[in-house]
């Protein structure tokens, strides 16, 4: 890589950095999940002092472009500028059953349809994936612990087996409203969890993209009528 010569009046010299930075990455330069050099040689590279370079891996950091991990350096993250939580969710100024119920109506707008691609587009290589996956929740359900990390796994690979490349940014959201049905149904659902994902599963290995919508609708469906159930709950009791 050659040295960068950066000018430019308008924005701070960390903020050009950290988009010169950013286009590096771009173009692959540095690849998701690579370890970027050090402060050191990055001011070489960009022709920039070193506390500039820390400012503007704070700039990247925010924006979730990086990660820095403290003794081992500063990192591509694997879904590079997509933050946990990007449309603010879980500061909406709501009751957290009404949030988890209006997430799940958006699921159900866009995952069946999620579910259809991927049967179309998965790989053998993602079917294995999935079972794995799949198994471990089983096993965490069965002994009764939190299935929450996989999953969100789970349906992370299913929208990455669409082979839509805006489908993935829509992840941080299904992320949450996994996350937050969980908690405000204290995990309730077990083994009708355990025979859609199967169900959905089938469906993909066999290529059927009719059956993995209707077992992904059903998946859900479980879901909204356990909210439903919660929220005539909390009518009776107001």
């Amino acid at each position: 890589m050659k040295s960068i010569n950066i000018q430019n009046n308008t924005i701070s010299l960390a903020e050009q950095v950290a988009i010169e930075l950013e286009k590096l990455i771009q173009k692959n330069e540095f690849k998701k999940g690579d370890k970027l050099p050090n402060e050191f040689e990055l001011a070489e590279i960009l022709n920039v002092g070193r506390g500039t370079i820390r400012e503007a891996i704070k700039i990247l950091s925010s924006k979730n472009v990086v990660e820095i991990k403290r003794g081992k350096g500063t990192f591509v993250v694997e879904q590079t500028g997509i933050l946990k939580d990007p449309l603010g969710l879980r500061f909406l100024q709501t009751d957290k059953l009404k949030l988890a119920h209006d997430l799940l109506e958006v699921r159900m707008m866009i995952e069946p349809e999620i579910a259809a691609l991927a049967a179309v587009n998965g790989s053998s290589e993602d079917i294995i994936r999935l079972k794995e996956v799949e198994s471990k929740i089983e096993k965490q359900i069965k002994n009764n612990e939190s299935h929450e990390e996989n999953d969100r796994t789970f349906h992370s690979i299913i929208a990455s087996m669409s082979n839509n490349i805006v489908v993935p940014n829509l992840i941080p959201i299904i992320h949450t409203a996994v996350s937050i049905f969980i908690e405000v149904t204290e995990n309730s659902l077990h083994q009708e969890t355990i025979n859609t994902h199967r169900e959905i599963i089938n469906a993909l290995e066999n290529k059927n993209s009719t059956d993995a919508k209707k077992w992904m609708i059903k998946h859900l469906e479980y879901n909204k009528i356990i909210l439903d159930n919660l929220l005539k709950k909390n009518l009776l009791t107001d």
